[in-house]
Protein backbone atom coordinates (compact mmCIF):
# COMPACT_ATOMS: atom_id res chain seq x y z
CA UNK A 1 0.00 0.00 0.00
CA UNK A 2 1.34 2.93 -1.26
CA UNK A 3 1.77 6.23 1.47
CA UNK A 4 -1.38 7.58 0.38
CA UNK A 5 -3.25 4.82 0.26
CA UNK A 6 -1.87 4.15 4.03
CA UNK A 7 -2.87 7.48 4.47
CA UNK A 8 -6.17 7.48 3.22
CA UNK A 9 -7.26 4.09 5.41
CA UNK A 10 -6.42 5.75 8.62
CA UNK A 11 -8.36 8.27 7.87
CA UNK A 12 -11.38 5.94 7.52
CA UNK A 13 -11.95 4.79 10.57
CA UNK A 14 -10.80 6.14 14.26
CA UNK A 15 -7.73 4.67 15.36
CA UNK A 16 -8.40 5.08 18.91
CA UNK A 17 -11.43 3.21 19.25
CA UNK A 18 -11.60 -0.61 20.54
CA UNK A 19 -13.93 -2.87 18.38
CA UNK A 20 -15.62 -6.13 18.60
CA UNK A 21 -13.82 -8.69 16.86
CA UNK A 22 -16.16 -8.64 14.21
CA UNK A 23 -16.06 -5.38 13.90
CA UNK A 24 -12.19 -5.16 13.83
CA UNK A 25 -12.28 -8.01 11.15
CA UNK A 26 -14.69 -6.04 9.18
CA UNK A 27 -12.69 -3.27 9.34
CA UNK A 28 -9.54 -4.67 8.38
CA UNK A 29 -10.87 -6.79 5.28
CA UNK A 30 -12.58 -2.91 4.27
CA UNK A 31 -9.78 -1.17 4.49
CA UNK A 32 -7.20 -3.62 2.64
CA UNK A 33 -6.39 -2.42 -0.72
CA UNK A 34 -3.08 -3.79 -1.84
CA UNK A 35 -3.22 -5.43 -5.59
CA UNK A 36 -2.93 -8.74 -3.61
CA UNK A 37 -4.47 -10.98 -1.24
CA UNK A 38 -3.21 -9.51 2.01
CA UNK A 39 -2.80 -11.46 5.08
CA UNK A 40 -4.48 -10.82 7.94
CA UNK A 41 -2.40 -10.50 11.22
CA UNK A 42 -3.14 -10.49 14.85
CA UNK A 43 -0.67 -8.79 17.27
CA UNK A 44 -1.27 -9.77 20.97
CA UNK A 45 0.64 -7.56 24.24
CA UNK A 46 0.92 -9.99 27.05
CA UNK A 47 1.94 -8.58 30.76
CA UNK A 48 4.88 -11.23 30.66
CA UNK A 49 8.14 -11.00 31.10
CA UNK A 50 10.07 -13.53 28.33
CA UNK A 51 13.33 -13.37 29.77
CA UNK A 52 12.03 -15.26 32.78
CA UNK A 53 11.77 -19.17 31.25
CA UNK A 54 8.18 -19.77 32.82
CA UNK A 55 6.74 -16.90 31.71
CA UNK A 56 7.61 -17.78 27.95
CA UNK A 57 4.17 -18.25 26.21
CA UNK A 58 4.59 -20.61 23.44
CA UNK A 59 2.55 -23.06 21.62
CA UNK A 60 0.27 -24.18 18.75
CA UNK A 61 -3.34 -23.82 17.22
CA UNK A 62 -5.17 -25.30 15.10
CA UNK A 63 -7.06 -22.32 12.69
CA UNK A 64 -10.23 -24.04 11.61
CA UNK A 65 -10.82 -22.02 8.89
CA UNK A 66 -6.84 -22.70 7.76
CA UNK A 67 -4.05 -20.20 6.89
CA UNK A 68 -5.01 -19.26 3.39
CA UNK A 69 -1.46 -20.11 2.34
CA UNK A 70 1.05 -23.19 1.51
CA UNK A 71 3.10 -23.73 4.68
CA UNK A 72 6.48 -25.35 3.05
CA UNK A 73 7.42 -28.01 5.62
CA UNK A 74 10.98 -29.54 6.09
CA UNK A 75 11.55 -32.79 7.94
CA UNK A 76 14.59 -34.16 9.54
CA UNK A 77 13.90 -37.95 9.63
CA UNK A 78 15.31 -41.33 8.27
CA UNK A 79 14.19 -44.70 7.12
CA UNK A 80 10.37 -45.43 7.21
CA UNK A 81 9.40 -41.98 9.28
CA UNK A 82 10.82 -40.46 6.07
CA UNK A 83 8.72 -42.55 3.83
CA UNK A 84 5.56 -41.41 6.21
CA UNK A 85 6.70 -37.71 5.86
CA UNK A 86 7.34 -37.34 2.36
CA UNK A 87 3.89 -39.21 1.56
CA UNK A 88 1.99 -36.54 3.93
CA UNK A 89 3.08 -34.15 1.73
CA UNK A 90 6.40 -32.67 3.43
CA UNK A 91 8.29 -30.44 1.29
CA UNK A 92 11.60 -31.48 1.94
CA UNK A 93 12.72 -34.57 4.02
CA UNK A 94 16.43 -35.42 4.72
CA UNK A 95 18.80 -36.11 8.20
CA UNK A 96 22.58 -35.41 7.09
CA UNK A 97 21.93 -33.92 3.54
CA UNK A 98 18.85 -31.42 4.55
CA UNK A 99 21.30 -30.34 7.71
CA UNK A 100 24.23 -29.85 5.20
CA UNK A 101 21.96 -27.39 3.38
CA UNK A 102 20.88 -25.17 6.06
CA UNK A 103 24.36 -24.98 7.06
CA UNK A 104 24.93 -23.24 3.74
CA UNK A 105 22.22 -21.24 4.52
CA UNK A 106 19.10 -22.74 2.81
CA UNK A 107 16.08 -21.66 5.14
CA UNK A 108 13.24 -21.62 2.13
CA UNK A 109 10.81 -23.59 4.16
CA UNK A 110 8.44 -22.07 6.96
CA UNK A 111 8.54 -24.96 9.34
CA UNK A 112 11.07 -27.62 10.51
CA UNK A 113 9.41 -30.91 12.13
CA UNK A 114 11.99 -33.50 13.76
CA UNK A 115 11.92 -37.19 15.19
CA UNK A 116 13.33 -37.27 18.49
CA UNK A 117 16.94 -39.11 17.17
CA UNK A 118 17.52 -36.34 14.62
CA UNK A 119 17.83 -33.87 17.54
CA UNK A 120 21.80 -34.01 17.98
CA UNK A 121 22.01 -33.21 14.60
CA UNK A 122 19.55 -30.43 14.30
CA UNK A 123 20.49 -29.00 17.73
CA UNK A 124 23.93 -27.99 15.99
CA UNK A 125 21.65 -25.60 13.55
CA UNK A 126 20.79 -23.71 16.21
CA UNK A 127 22.30 -20.52 15.06
CA UNK A 128 20.83 -20.95 11.28
CA UNK A 129 17.10 -22.10 13.05
CA UNK A 130 17.03 -20.07 16.32
CA UNK A 131 16.86 -16.76 14.89
CA UNK A 132 14.32 -17.59 12.29
CA UNK A 133 12.15 -18.85 14.94
CA UNK A 134 12.62 -22.59 12.91
CA UNK A 135 13.53 -24.98 15.57
CA UNK A 136 12.03 -28.12 16.32
CA UNK A 137 10.49 -27.85 19.93
CA UNK A 138 8.78 -30.60 21.74
CA UNK A 139 6.13 -28.24 23.51
CA UNK A 140 5.00 -26.70 19.95
CA UNK A 141 4.18 -30.84 18.78
CA UNK A 142 7.63 -30.22 15.91
CA UNK A 143 9.37 -33.15 17.72
CA UNK A 144 8.04 -36.16 17.70
CA UNK A 145 7.35 -39.65 16.20
CA UNK A 146 4.02 -39.33 14.47
CA UNK A 147 5.38 -37.68 11.41
CA UNK A 148 2.31 -38.22 9.01
CA UNK A 149 -0.05 -36.68 11.85
CA UNK A 150 2.35 -33.68 12.27
CA UNK A 151 2.90 -32.92 8.41
CA UNK A 152 -0.82 -33.12 8.26
CA UNK A 153 -2.17 -30.67 10.86
CA UNK A 154 0.75 -27.63 9.71
CA UNK A 155 -0.24 -28.23 6.53
CA UNK A 156 -3.92 -28.59 7.50
CA UNK A 157 -3.90 -25.00 9.66
CA UNK A 158 -2.14 -25.60 12.55
CA UNK A 159 0.71 -22.63 13.24
CA UNK A 160 3.33 -22.48 15.88
CA UNK A 161 3.44 -18.95 17.75
CA UNK A 162 5.42 -17.77 20.64
CA UNK A 163 6.01 -14.40 22.30
CA UNK A 164 8.93 -12.29 21.26
CA UNK A 165 11.25 -10.36 23.22
CA UNK A 166 9.07 -7.91 24.17
CA UNK A 167 6.34 -9.84 25.81
CA UNK A 168 3.95 -9.83 21.74
CA UNK A 169 2.66 -12.58 19.89
CA UNK A 170 2.47 -11.78 16.64
CA UNK A 171 0.92 -14.15 13.67
CA UNK A 172 -1.57 -14.54 10.35
CA UNK A 173 -5.00 -15.75 10.56
CA UNK A 174 -5.67 -15.87 7.01
CA UNK A 175 -6.64 -13.72 3.97
CA UNK A 176 -7.99 -10.98 3.12
CA UNK A 177 -10.03 -12.61 1.00
CA UNK A 178 -11.64 -15.06 3.72
CA UNK A 179 -14.79 -14.59 4.47
CA UNK A 180 -15.29 -12.28 8.30
CA UNK A 181 -16.80 -15.22 9.86
CA UNK A 182 -13.46 -17.58 8.88
CA UNK A 183 -11.53 -14.72 10.03
CA UNK A 184 -13.56 -14.06 13.37
CA UNK A 185 -12.99 -18.40 13.86
CA UNK A 186 -9.38 -17.64 13.45
CA UNK A 187 -9.12 -15.07 15.82
CA UNK A 188 -11.32 -16.83 18.37
CA UNK A 189 -8.82 -19.71 18.28
CA UNK A 190 -5.95 -18.24 18.54
CA UNK A 191 -7.43 -15.86 21.70
CA UNK A 192 -8.81 -18.99 23.28
CA UNK A 193 -5.16 -20.85 22.83
CA UNK A 194 -2.69 -17.78 24.14
CA UNK A 195 -5.37 -17.67 27.59
CA UNK A 196 -5.03 -21.29 27.92
CA UNK A 197 -1.14 -20.67 27.50
CA UNK A 198 -1.13 -18.07 30.36
CA UNK A 199 1.67 -18.75 32.69
CA UNK A 200 0.66 -19.51 36.08
CA UNK A 201 3.57 -16.92 37.47
CA UNK A 202 1.93 -13.66 35.45
CA UNK A 203 0.95 -11.24 37.84
CA UNK A 204 -1.50 -8.87 36.94
CA UNK A 205 -3.51 -7.79 33.17
CA UNK A 206 -2.36 -10.41 31.16
CA UNK A 207 -3.59 -9.60 27.76
CA UNK A 208 -2.83 -5.67 27.52
CA UNK A 209 -3.72 -4.94 23.70
CA UNK A 210 -5.02 -6.93 20.47
CA UNK A 211 -4.44 -5.33 17.49
CA UNK A 212 -5.53 -6.90 13.46
CA UNK A 213 -4.19 -5.45 10.49
CA UNK A 214 -4.39 -6.54 6.87
CA UNK A 215 -0.33 -7.01 5.34
CA UNK A 216 -0.11 -3.43 4.33
CA UNK A 217 -3.16 -1.50 6.14
CA UNK A 218 -2.89 0.15 9.79
CA UNK A 219 -3.92 -1.61 12.96
CA UNK A 220 -7.27 -1.82 14.10
CA UNK A 221 -7.27 -2.01 17.81
CA UNK A 222 -9.40 -4.74 19.63
CA UNK A 223 -11.16 -4.15 23.02
CA UNK A 224 -9.49 -6.86 25.33
CA UNK A 225 -12.26 -6.80 27.84
CA UNK A 226 -15.17 -8.18 24.93
CA UNK A 227 -13.13 -11.18 24.33
CA UNK A 228 -14.03 -13.09 27.04
CA UNK A 229 -10.73 -13.98 28.35
CA UNK A 230 -10.15 -11.43 30.97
Amino acid sequence: MSGKKYSDATERFDRQKFHEPAEAVGLVKDLASANFDEAVDIAVGLGVDPRKADQMVRGTVALPSGTGGDVRVAVFAQGDLAAEATEAGADLVGAEDLAERIEGGFTEFDLAIATPDMMPLVGKLGRVLGPRGLMPNPKSGTVTTEIAKAVGEFKGGKVEYRTDKYGNVQLAIGKTSFDATDLVANFTAVMDEIERARPASTKGRYIKKVTVSSTMGPGVKVDPSRLGTE
